[in-house]
């Protein structure tokens, strides 16, 4: 059984309640270099800068992290920092 390839052409009409914009044509005044826009490097730099606002839960997390790790290593210190000064004392204590 041989599947027929079908086409099907709609127009939408509106987008969350909003009509979309017809893509108006470029003239070759507009039109990006040739060899794409990745290599026009410098309109990057607005990106490279600045995150898109929908990565804020994934900040909060790895700040959450990062939090527990710092507190979880600065604990850890000093319980080891407490451990030798108690051991110091006693030595003192036993040997003069």
């Amino acid at each position: 059984m041989t599947r027929e390839r079908t086409d099907i052409e709609v127009e939408v009409l509106e987008i969350d309640g909003v009509a979309p914009v017809e893509p108006q044509a470029q003239t070759s005044a507009q039109r990006q270099p040739q060899g794409g826009s990745w290599q026009d490097w410098r309109s990057w730099q607005g990106r490279v800068r600045r995150l898109d606002s929908r990565w804020w839960p994934l900040g909060v997390l790895l700040g959450m992290i990062a939090v527990a790790l710092v507190v979880t290593v600065g604990l850890g210190i000093g319980v080891v920092v407490l451990v030798v000064r108690v051991f110091l004392k006693l030595m003192r204590a036993l040997v003069g």
